[in-house]
């Protein structure tokens, strides 16, 4: 993969919301503050899941690898975000470019398939109940959960390789805040839609089969939740799935935005707010959801914080 061609700058300009200086404050501000949340939030799910025995099961495996997910995320764009608001400073090396590039698809792509992962793994829950520890045993959550960053990291090598062999032309404006695809390829003095259909092809194998699986197997839980005769019994059925629906559809509602259409068609500033929200505000969101509407966790908050932060066994 030739990435560092004659056509490559040295660096590239991230332009942001560079023509509205009075948005600067208020975004380094929001940043900060998403980014805190974030932080507290992920690697307090990561805690208490690993220290919690009770905590020892699938869901909560999967919900730790989430929680990985959500937290490099947003580390490999808002750090660098915070840095160039901060300091007025606008620019990205191009190989800090193409690992950011690299690494914020393919924690995109693993998220995708973790998710359709997880609705999996509820519906084994609710629809075979009795064959749970069968079906979801050790050995096949870690090879799912392997399957799911490896494919990952390969599509996001294969879409970054089409991506940043495009010549450029010297071209080093990018209207975005970081180096993703819609804005790198706008920077091409080629032609972008044959690269724009392999890569749509590519989006749609990682976005659309994913989400299908998902809404199937909500179609089984749904089924199968309604012929539960208690009403607790649903309740806490559909308290479960619900806080993964919620997180399903903030992520893929808009990642098929941004990534199901030609980048020519997408105006700039709302594919900008776009990206910032299932870039950063989604990751925010995914702890307060699962904490917030999980007795279980927030029950295991209350057993493992005391310990962690008054060092009480």
């Amino acid at each position: 993969m030739n990435w560092a061609n004659e056509s490559s700058p040295k660096e590239f300009i991230l332009l942001g919301f560079s023509d509205r200086a009075w948005l600067q404050m208020p975004l380094f501000v929001v940043l900060l503050i998403s980014y805190t949340i974030t932080i507290f939030g992920n690697v307090s799910i990561m805690m208490v899941c690993i220290l919690d025995p009770k905590l020892r099961t699938p869901m909560y495996f999967f919900l730790t690898n989430l929680s990985i997910l959500d937290l490099c995320y947003t580390t490999t764009t808002v750090p660098h975000m915070l840095v160039n608001i901060g300091y007025n400073k606008k620019t990205i090396s191009y190989a800090g470019c193409v690992a950011q590039l690299i690494i914020f698809l393919a924690l995109g792509a693993t998220e995708c398939l973790l998710l359709a992962v997880m609705s999996f793994d509820r519906y084994v829950a609710v629809c075979r109940p009795l064959h749970y520890v069968v079906i979801m045993n050790y050995w096949f959550c870690l090879r799912m959960a392997a399957f799911s960053w490896f494919t990952g990291f390969s599509n996001s090598v294969l879409q970054s390789s089409l991506t940043l062999n495009m010549p450029r032309c010297g071209h080093q404006e990018v209207d975005h805040f970081f180096c993703e695809v819609p804005a790198l390829l706008k920077l091409s003095c080629a032609d972008t839609k044959p690269i724009e259909a392999e890569l749509f092809f590519f989006s749609a194998l990682i976005l659309l089969i994913p989400v299908t699986l998902i809404l199937i197997s909500y179609g089984f839980i749904a089924q199968a939740v309604l012929k539960i005769r208690s009403a607790e019994g649903r309740r806490k059925a559909f308290g479960t799935c619900g806080s993964h629906m919620i997180v399903v559809s903030l992520f893929y509602g808009t990642a098929i935005y941004m990534y199901l259409q030609p980048p020519s068609s997408t105006s700039k500033d709302w594919g900008k707010m776009v990206s910032l929200f299932y870039g950063i505000i989604t990751p925010m969101l995914n702890p307060l959801i699962y904490s917030l509407r999980n007795k279980d966790m927030k029950e295991a908050f209350k057993r493992v914080m005391p310990r962690i932060f008054f060092c009480k066994k």
